[in-house]
């Protein structure tokens, strides 16, 4: 470990912890199914862990300072792991009100560790490569703890038949790991003396109409998505009748396949147009859940659902990549903090309105999430409006001065 850098053991550390989120993740609801926990307790209770989490990531971003971030990273895996030890413990015990409580614990600790990772690299180094590289390495190790669940579950190891619980403890191996990387790093940071800015991020962002309305479309599209797929292992297994071992190799495989069309989509599929790119990205799959809520067809749903997700992570390029880049280097990093709240506030609303939605009925997800779209596609016309009339107004404000 002496000989790799210390902001790439940071990225093993991640795929690590990425592996055991993809494989823990995967599962807690059907875990907390296996508790006798109803599905509207379940939503509740991840959107309140994910609402609460926002609130953790601002007293972070407020109160710590980059020379102490790995210090708070580290405490945070480690009370994660404690957390999944006490929650293997627990497992079937009747006892509801701990394993809530637990619950919301195990993603405040997840969620401030997924947004402390970059911050921390900074700490090292700062670059567009390696921002690529932590969302590379977060998104592909997610996809390996799923893999490695859809394999081992419901098979016998050493005399053992893995089920939920058994999963939970080799996604806490994984998290063990991930400490004992974390503990050999060394940044070596001095104290941080923050650039001078002329005003709070929050000043800096109302001041300009087109970041407040991007924020607000974050908000909506985060909340949108969740309300169809928030509940994405207990739609697949109680309303579609997979088994758990087919609905986990299911996500796998559209999730590998939808990052492949999110590559190719980049480099070669973008339109010229960029309202064609968001009737693609965004038109056909509002008109898919229109269709699913309409027909209430088993069938219509389940395309509804796969299109969502193989388009999840095409064309963002277009769809944030314009207006995160307007933000000027010095507010960026706080700026990134701020999104990740907003997205979070999102996942929170979204899943809390899927659990209730569930228990209506199906297509009812489908249907509110349709409604939450017609704002958020409305929103992304609008600022390609907006943006096109700043470049505009540059250009004819630039031809002027040449003149």
């Amino acid at each position: 470990m002496k000989k790799i850098k210390d902001q790439n053991k940071i990225l093993i550390m991640l795929a690590f912890f990425s592996i055991s989120v993809g494989l823990w993740g995967n599962f807690r609801q059907l875990w907390l199914q296996n508790n006798n926990l109803p599905v509207t307790q379940i939503s509740t209770i991840i959107s309140l862990g994910t609402l609460a989490s926002v609130i953790a990531i601002i007293l972070i971003g407020k109160y710590v300072k980059l020379s102490k971030l790995k210090n708070y990273v580290t405490y945070s895996i480690f009370l994660k792991f404690i957390n999944l030890i006490f929650l293997y413990l627990i497992n079937e015990k009747g006892l509801d009100s701990l394993i809530r409580i637990s619950i919301v614990v195990d993603i405040i600790l997840e969620y401030i560790i997924i947004a402390s990772v970059y911050p921390l690299i900074t700490c090292i180094i700062k670059n567009d490569k390696e921002y690529s590289k932590r969302q590379l390495t977060e998104y592909l190790f997610r996809d390996v703890g799923i893999l490695l669940g859809g394999l081992v579950i419901g098979k016998c190891i050493l005399g053992i038949i893995v089920d939920y619980n058994v999963c939970l403890i080799i996604a806490n191996i994984f998290l063990f790991i991930s400490l004992l990387i974390i503990l050999k790093i060394n940044t070596n940071i001095e104290e941080i003396k923050e650039n001078e800015k002329k005003e709070s991020i929050l000043k800096y962002i109302c001041k300009r109409k087109i970041i407040v309305l991007f924020l607000l479309y974050v908000f909506i599209g985060t909340a949108a998505m969740q309300t169809a797929l928030g509940l994405k292992m207990l739609t697949l297994t109680n309303y579609f009748k997979f088994t758990d071992s087919l609905a986990t190799n299911y996500l796998l495989l559209i999730g590998l396949i939808a990052d492949g069309i999110g590559i190719v989509a980049l480099k070669f599929l973008t339109p010229k147009n960029d309202y064609i790119t968001i009737t693609i990205k965004f038109g056909i799959r509002f008109l898919a859940y229109v269709i699913a809520f309409l027909s209430n067809n088993i069938f219509f749903i389940f395309i509804a659902m796969t299109w969502s997700i193989l388009i999840s992570t095409a064309y963002e390029n277009v769809c944030d990549g314009p207006y995160i880049n307007s933000i000027e280097n010095e507010y960026l990093l706080e700026f990134t903090n701020f999104r990740y709240i907003v997205r979070f506030s999102g996942e929170a609303v979204g899943i809390f309105f899927c659990g209730i939605m569930y228990e209506i009925g199906l297509k009812y997800m489908f249907g509110l999430s349709a409604i939450f779209m017609i704002f958020q596609i409305g929103l992304a016309y609008y600022l390609i409006y907006l943006r096109k009339s700043e470049r505009m107004h540059c250009d004819e404000s630039r031809n002027k001065a040449i003149k």
